[in-house]
């Protein structure tokens, strides 16, 4: 089962992993996609961007965005999501 990302800094943090296990820099990615290396960070540290952003790492990356509906056995609070 893949792992399930329920926060921005999770996401952000995956794809920090995957980057690097490309062997990408921020600096490459940004170029990959016309996006400032400070972008790429934001994103990773703090989960922040646009969708159209997300979308373009995401394709960057080779990955893709699955929808589910929520497990059971996490009850987050709304306000720990963001």
């Amino acid at each position: 089962m893949p792992p399930i990302f329920r926060t921005t800094r999770q996401l952000g943090a995956e794809l920090r992993r995957h980057r690097k296990r490309l062997g990408l820099s921020q600096t490459a990615l940004g170029l990959r996609i016309n996006k400032r290396q400070a972008t790429i960070s934001t994103l990773e540290s703090e989960g922040n961007a646009t969708i159209e952003t997300l979308f373009a790492v995401l394709s960057a990356l080779d990955m893709e965005l699955a929808i589910q509906p929520r497990t059971k056995g996490g009850s987050a609070k709304l306000g720990d999501i963001f």
